[in-house]
């Protein structure tokens, strides 16, 4: 699966199209330079648990990296992954 990303002014998503049509999506938002906050994450109901919201904490975790950025999981699914994750814990804030 591929994940895309957009972002704009202060928002963004990570998300995966298939067909055309978002099957999976986390949206955070930007309060202020330097920082990420993962406000929900969603996929579609036949395809929980296959890792695709994982795989989305993943890739911002990646591109928070990439970019020198912190990262406040507020969506209970990311606080999750973080929590099962400690090597993500260097983009944690």
């Amino acid at each position: 699966m591929h994940i895309q990303h957009k972002e704009k002014d202060s928002r963004g998503k990570f998300f995966i199209e298939q067909d055309g049509t978002v099957i999976a999506e986390m949206t955070y938002s930007i309060p202020q330079p330097g920082q990420m906050v993962i406000k929900h994450t969603e996929v579609n109901e036949e395809l929980r648990g296959h890792e695709y919201g994982h795989m989305m904490v993943q890739e911002a975790v990646a591109y928070a990296r990439a970019h020198h950025i912190k990262i406040v999981p507020v969506c209970v699914f990311a606080k999750a992954v973080f929590k099962r994750e400690p090597g993500y814990s260097d983009v944690l804030l």
